[in-house]
């Protein structure tokens, strides 16, 4: 079985209206294997939209392949294979609604595949109880707070059947309450849907649960592992103009204060628990 997704060496110059060409991405090399959940974590301008966007064949490499699902990116004979091996879910759920009714705009996708109506009917439940917003469907997107149409637009995806779901700082836009709820629909699409997830995102707290993360600084990847295993570089993350979750960082405060706590707690539960163990 192929790999799900296959980055083999890319690299990416953008060209501006003067005809000058900036690297935006650096000898990238990265693998994402069927049901993982994946997350890609940097400052802004460090690349990770950059390379989102090369995993569902937005923007080509000037140099390497990517290959999604064994299709090649660069063949155009294979882009709608790619795109509906991978689909993409981006910041602003208002630009990715195209319908006046929910449950017409979850259906646009699978129409344009030429989906039968009988099959569209079915996937469009299936994709609105998924995401728990079947009881808007007869409403007007418009209406809807932001959580509520970002997880639309992911019904949407998920009705054209990928097997890979590419979120591009979806939750960049939304309020807590918003970003909890579409946080909470990427989760279970991983573990009870199965799958693949490449979640690109600057809240740290939305990697901890990661299978992998991922760290890019100018166009490179600098750090890779678990959570535990990325989280516990604090200061290393901290000179990437990066933040960590909230409860590593008061444990990296605690252990200076001369608490004697593991360096790899990445929530609340597990704070409470070793302190609870403390002596």
């Amino acid at each position: 079985m192929p790999e799900m997704i296959d980055i083999q060496d890319i690299q990416f110059y953008y060209k501006n209206d003067m005809e000058e060409t900036t690297l935006a991405l650096k000898d990238i090399t990265i693998t994402v294997e069927p049901g993982e959940f994946i997350v890609i974590i940097g400052h802004n301008g460090s690349g990770k939209s950059t390379l989102a966007k090369h995993m569902n064949a937005l923007l080509l490499p000037t140099k390497g392949e990517v290959f999604v699902k064994g299709f090649n990116t660069k063949d155009e004979a294979h882009v709608w294979d790619i795109r509906q091996n991978a689909g993409m879910v981006f910041q602003n759920p208002d630009n990715q609604l195209v319908a006046t009714i929910v449950e017409e705009d979850v259906a646009f996708g699978p129409e344009n595949l030429g989906v039968p109506p009988v099959e569209i009917r079915k996937r469009v439940d299936e994709a609105l109880n998924v995401v728990d917003m079947s009881e808007y469907r007869d409403k007007a997107p418009h209406l809807l707070s932001g959580g509520q149409k970002q997880r639309i637009a992911i019904a949407g995806i998920i009705a054209m059947r990928p097997n890979c779901i590419i979120f591009d700082e979806p939750t960049a836009m939304l309020d807590p309450s918003g970003r909890r709820e579409v946080i909470r629909t990427i989760k279970t699409l991983n573990k009870e849907e199965n799958i693949t997830i490449v979640h690109i995102t600057h809240f740290m707290e939305e990697a901890v649960n990661a299978d992998r993360v991922i760290v890019m600084g100018d166009g490179q990847i600098v750090l890779e592992g678990k959570p535990k295993e990325v989280f516990s570089k604090v200061e290393q993350l901290k000179e990437l103009g990066l933040d960590v979750p909230q409860m590593t960082d008061l444990t990296n405060e605690l252990i200076k204060e001369g608490i004697d706590l593991p360096q790899d707690i990445l929530t609340v539960d597990e704070m409470v628990m070793e302190l609870c163990q403390l002596k």
